[in-house]
């Protein structure tokens, strides 16, 4: 990187291997303190061993930004991405006893 303020990535570890991924971490960590460094990536394994801050876009805006836990904990960040819990039925959560005749 020589004199630009801004480094965009856009998947930047796609199709490496596991030693490959750990460098090119380590670098844009290197990188990233002196320049600033945007990585637009869907491996999550990869940006919580790598990214200082995240921000989560939804529909073209951001939904959530912090750290990779506070982020991964967010309830927005996972109803939109995982979906609601269901809730459980009423005679799943109570037992019922059950009558036999003899």
């Amino acid at each position: 990187v020589q004199d630009v303020k801004l480094l965009l990535l856009d998947e930047p570890v796609a199709g490496m291997s596991h030693d490959e991924r750990e460098s090119a971490g380590e670098l844009l960590q290197r990188i990233s303190e002196d320049h600033t460094v945007v990585v637009i990536e869907h491996d999550m394994d990869f940006m919580r061993s790598f990214a200082r801050s995240v921000s989560v876009l939804h529909a073209g805006k951001v939904l959530s930004e912090g750290t990779v836990a506070q982020v991964q904990a967010d309830a927005k960040v996972q109803e939109v991405y995982l979906g609601r819990a269901s809730e459980p039925e009423p005679s799943a959560a109570v037992p019922v006893p059950v009558r036999e005749e003899v």
